[in-house]
């Protein structure tokens, strides 16, 4: 089964937020297809799109491109956002896209496939994607890393510390290890033509509080705060009192750079 686990207002809020896809691995997936381009690129379909941030990014590259999301309350947010004209949203299931077989040139889906029927999602981007037509997946761990001074490592540690506080909250669905649940998809897909990229590394300068609001959009944190509200204020104010205590700061807004380690993969479709 799919699992439906960002649906709230609120949460589609700070999503939009705090939630950034980088240019960087837009313009290497394009980059990937580009090689291997015969035709103009027409249609792009942004799965699991959220708040827009990457649906946006693939404007460029094509004619039109659509986001689909499961969740209203995500698109609704997409909706009050900024757009280019040749981008517009819709409402379906991952696994039910409406789009005619072999419509799409470009599949993706940004830090969202884990959360699908993976093995009917890929039947349906197969049947969705023309021949020649690429099928690029990308999300990140979650060992994101600080830098800041001479305290960088003790940063990190602390927000190894974090993370490992919410563990107790992950999904089962996800397993232990959502890298795993990627390398299952790539292994899985007949395409002979694909490539996986296991490491391309971002860095975003950011607020502190910026930080936590993100890891605060991670659906353990948001499980957490539906299991014991009070408790995860608690933890997150705690973790923001640590960090700025080894910053030697008393502003959340100190600027911090966070380090983000992103994998991917691109597979074409036979032509």
């Amino acid at each position: 089964m799919a699992v439906r686990a960002f649906e709230g207002k609120d949460h589609a809020a700070a999503y939009r937020q705090y939630r950034v896809t980088p240019q960087e691995l837009i313009s290497k997936i394009m980059s990937s297809v580009d090689k291997r381009a015969t035709k103009r690129y027409n249609l792009a379909v942004d799965v699991g799109c959220g708040s827009g941030q990457g649906t946006k990014l693939l404007a460029p590259y094509f004619t039109e491109v659509v986001g689909t999301d499961v969740s209203q309350a995500q698109l609704d947010m997409a909706s009050t956002n900024s757009k280019p004209p040749n981008v517009s949203y819709r409402q379906c299931p991952a696994e039910e896209l409406p789009f005619a077989s072999g419509e799409v040139d470009l599949v993706a889906s940004m830090t969202a496939a884990h959360w699908f029927d993976r093995p009917r999602f890929l039947l349906e981007a197969d049947r969705i994607l023309r021949p020649g037509g690429c099928l690029a997946l990308l999300s990140y761990t979650l060992d994101m890393e600080l830098e800041y001074g001479d305290v960088s490592k003790a940063l990190t540690d602390i927000c190894n510390e974090f993370y490992g506080a919410l563990l107790p909250f992950r999904d089962p669905y996800l397993g232990s290890c959502s890298r795993k649940i990627y390398a299952g998809m790539f292994e899985s897909i007949p395409y002979p033509d694909k490539e996986w990229t296991d490491l391309l590394q971002v860095k975003r300068t950011l607020p502190l509080n910026g930080y936590i609001g993100m890891v605060e959009t991670f659906s353990s944190f948001q499980k957490m705060k539906r299991a014991d509200p009070d408790g995860a204020e608690r933890l997150s104010h705690d973790f923001l009192n640590k960090l700025m205590s080894t910053m030697k700061t008393s502003s959340p807004d100190t600027d911090v750079t966070m380090v983000v380690n992103y994998y991917y993969f691109v597979a074409f479709k036979p032509s």
